[in-house]
């Protein structure tokens, strides 16, 4: 028979699997009263405090139970992920490196470092970690996505596009994957599978901006400009604060001609985002079709002074100086875009 404490704790792992926090963090806390020389429970609370997102109380538990058994690799390894989602990163590979040395056969330890390794630009050993997190469990899809995106962020496309398909087959209803294989189908130019997995990510969650923009883009890029800006608008609407949903939408519109309307969108965007440099270099494009050359000049001037560097904007305010005559502005400023690496080609 169960002690108390066990029960309670054995509770508690079934409110933190079910999704009930607070439920779980009141059964562990009963086991631990029950008997506070027990590290088992502090890990466990350290694990539905993560889950929530009370990462600092996470922490405090999990050094509880590393003091009460030093010996506990679940303790390091929830530890090691609250110091990664604390921007701790190198804390956190030490912690899971010794999760993984107490418990070498514990796939969890090898994904969540793994992770830390991709957010460090380690692709190769975040793809070490991730096959063998899949050695561990076959059936590991969030370890599938995440060699995916290892693989895509390396430029090995066909690989990625596998790994999110097998991520696929073992979790079909998560839009995100979706949504990651539609992106490396879109860096590969096939645009109608990229349409097809946006268009499912949308399915399975109506409510993603993200999804309706990553589609948008793959129209906008295939020129089909009309049902672009049907989905920036949708996104838009689900997310109104997206400085660069009305972006796109305004270029889109501008490649229609359709002026009043990109520059409303570019000005939107950079309402949202003041330090917008591209919206202030495209608002000046399309104020210069339109023969406006002071407003142009100074859309331009802006996109230089957010981003010095912005060949681009140098070019263009050189062209705008030149219609206006002023040949010296407009010849330093091709110099300058030149010097930058642009040609205006």
């Amino acid at each position: 028979m169960n002690s108390p404490e066990d029960e309670a704790t054995k509770r508690g792992d079934s409110l933190r699997d079910k999704g009930d926090f607070d439920g779980a963090i009141a059964a562990y806390t009963e086991a631990i009263r029950l008997n506070p020389q027990n590290a088992q429970p502090y890990s466990g609370r350290g694990r539905a405090y993560l889950r929530k997102g009370e990462l600092d109380k996470a922490i405090a538990d999990c050094m509880k139970a590393i003091r009460l058994d030093p010996h506990g690799a679940e303790a390091y390894r929830v530890r090691g992920t609250v110091y990664g989602q604390k921007g701790d990163v190198e804390r956190g590979i030490a912690d899971l490196t010794e999760a993984i040395r107490l418990a070498p056969k514990l796939p969890q330890a090898f994904y969540s470092r793994a992770r830390l390794y991709d957010g460090k630009g380690e692709f190769d050993k975040a793809i070490a970690d991730y096959t063998e997190a899949i050695r561990l469990n076959p059936e590991y899809a969030n370890a599938y996505w995440g060699l995916a995106y290892a693989y895509l962020k390396k430029g090995e496309f066909d690989k990625a596009i596998a790994d999110y398909t097998e991520a696929i087959r073992l979790d079909p209803q998560c839009a995100g994957v979706y949504r990651g294989r539609a992106y490396v189908y879109f860096k590969k130019e096939e645009f109608d599978k990229a349409i097809a997995d946006e268009t499912e990510a949308i399915r399975l969650n109506p409510q993603s901006a993200e999804a309706y923009w990553g589609r948008a883009h793959v129209y906008a890029e295939k020129s089909e400009f009309d049902k672009a800006i049907a989905d920036y608008t949708e996104a838009i609407r689900l997310n109104p604060k997206c400085a660069e949903a009305y972006h796109e939408r305004g270029r889109s519109y501008w490649t229609k001609a359709d002026h009043d309307k990109a520059i409303a969108d570019f000005t939107e965007a950079i309402r949202l985002n003041p330090e917008y440099a591209v919206a202030y270099c495209n608002r000046g494009g399309v104020y210069g079709e339109r023969g406006d050359n002071d407003r142009a000049i100074a859309d331009y001037t802006e996109a230089i002074r957010f981003n010095p560097n912005f060949a681009e904007a140098y070019y263009n305010r050189g062209r705008t100086y030149s219609e206006k005559g002023d040949h010296d502005k407009a010849e330093a400023d091709f110099a300058q875009a030149k010097k930058l690496g642009f040609n205006g080609q």
